[in-house]
């Protein structure tokens, strides 16, 4: 096991969660600040990078007894490109309890000046040169992989885990989305503003089925947000074609293989002025959210699964609500992968990635009280929103049994995935949620399906592509 996936016993307690705070706080404040070289980190006031507890009192549905957590996003507060049963909790939270958690996107590289400069928790997690690269792994696979360490088995830079207590194989989770805002950009050059990238990738669905010279190629697109929320759409500001780069380590790269890597400016054209009269609406949410799977101990963060991760359905934001089944023991909540908008599908790669901050609650339902309820039997994510339900189908409903726990079998999904077999999934799991939750009986149920649920693509990028089955509330008069 190396540095960047610590092992642990299953029943945290509270010694470890104890130390774990104190490592944070000495590291990522006192001594990791002095290493990190950057002055504007040095300068940073204490609480900026490391978790605290604050008071409870003026959120809604706050009980009495609940506890609000600040997490926010820096070097040891953060796990790159994979979840993990194995990673230590940053803390042990209650049922009821409120985290305020801070997310980077994994993509802020594009744009150093707009996205990373002067901001002490990016500046942290980014900081990659010939002598330190501060986070190593980067994805599931092996540290040796040539393309770097984790081979980008995964991309997302997740925040977490948080452990729940009392959370047990079979219960569920529910996460309460209370808020979700940009991060304001650093830069005094660009003050209230926040800024987004989006990539026309490799992996996207267009790569090989271009028109125009040259091809293939891959194209980043920045776009700028009102980081005070005063404007409800992202305009963008200029395009670039990513050209092949050496990374600080000495690795080539003649495609964008590898995440973090940072885009050196000098060296590509930009293209501003495009898109005139374009505005894009914005839907802040977050592309990955979830629970650590039993089955591995490093698990890709790409395909996502049946305890979550980067489903990558925008209405993930605001206002919702999704409900996780529990695999291991304490949950191991994490979230990453932020996004200012997205339309069904993702189709080029990405969304407008872009760094938010979310305001969740976390509320345990243990599998004693789930039968006879909406959530009885659930093994899939579940999302809610104040007038729909929405199920999401996979290619496979859960990749790691069908390809294997191994981080190399775990790649076999992106070589068979089909949206006709996520819409397949989807199927199944909306007749057994009309079946289950509302009494029908199959033939009821598929009737239904046909005149009042809408399916859709959530997205084909994802290695383990997404439909998602969405059916509104007031089709039930009760």
């Amino acid at each position: 096991m190396d540095e960047d996936h610590a092992s642990h016993e299953h029943a945290v307690d509270e010694s470890i969660l104890e130390s774990r705070r104190g490592f944070l706080k000495g590291a990522a404040v006192t001594g990791g600040a002095a290493a990190l070289g950057y002055s504007a980190i040095a300068a940073a006031q204490q609480d900026q990078l490391q978790p605290r507890r604050i008071p409870a009192s003026g959120l809604r549905n706050a009980p009495g007894t609940a506890n609000h957590y600040y997490i926010p996003a820096a070097v040891n507060t953060v796990h790159w490109g994979y979840f993990s049963k194995s990673l230590t909790p940053l803390f042990a939270i209650e049922s009821g309890d409120f985290a305020t958690i801070e997310v980077l996107t994994h993509q802020a590289g594009d744009d150093y000046e707009r996205m990373i400069e002067g901001d002490p928790g990016a500046e942290s997690v980014y900081l990659w040169t010939r002598e330190r690269k501060n986070v190593n792994r980067r994805g599931a696979g092996p540290l040796d992989a040539p393309v770097g360490a984790g081979a980008g088995w995964g991309v997302h830079i997740c925040t977490g885990p948080l452990y729940v207590r009392d959370a047990e194989p079979g219960d569920v989770l529910e996460v309460r989305i209370l808020d979700v805002y940009p991060r304001p950009c650093a830069n005094p050059k660009y003050t209230g503003k926040a800024y987004g990238t989006n990539l026309a990738a490799w992996w996207g669905f267009q790569y090989n089925d271009l028109i125009e010279e040259p091809k293939p190629r891959e194209v980043i697109t920045i776009y700028e947000l009102d980081a005070a929320n005063g404007q409800d759409f992202a305009r963008p500001v200029y395009n670039f074609r990513w050209l092949p780069m050496t990374d600080p380590s000495g690795v080539h790269h003649k495609i964008y293989d590898y995440p973090g890597m940072i885009t050196d400016h000098s060296k590509v054209s930009e293209n501003h002025g495009i898109m005139k009269n374009v505005r894009v609406p914005i839907r802040p949410h977050f592309g990955t959210i979830g629970l650590a799977p039993k089955e591995a101990d490093l698990v890709n963060s790409i395909p996502p699964s049946y305890t979550g991760g980067n489903i990558d359905d925008w209405r993930a934001g605001k206002g919702a609500t999704l409900y996780f089944p529990v695999s291991v023991k304490g949950a191991y909540f994490s979230v990453g992968d932020s996004h200012a908008a997205q339309g069904d599908s993702e189709c080029s790669g990405t969304a407008i990635e872009c760094s938010m901050t979310g305001v969740f609650q976390f509320i345990l339902h243990k599998r004693a009280s789930l039968p006879g309820s909406t959530l009885a039997d659930l093994k899939w994510p579940l999302l809610e929103t104040r007038e729909e339900w929405v199920i999401h189908g996979f290619s496979y409903p859960n990749y790691l049994l069908e390809f294997g726990p191994q981080p190399d079998k775990q790649l076999g999904v992106f070589e068979h995935a089909s949206v006709d077999k996520a819409m397949r999934d989807a199927y199944r799991k909306m007749r057994d949620f009309l079946m289950s939750t509302q009494r029908l009986s199959e033939d009821e149920a598929i009737s239904l399906m046909s005149v009042a649920v809408d399916f859709a693509v959530t997205q084909v990028v994802d290695g383990n592509w997404g439909v998602h089955a969405a059916l509104k509330k007031r089709v039930f008069t009760g």
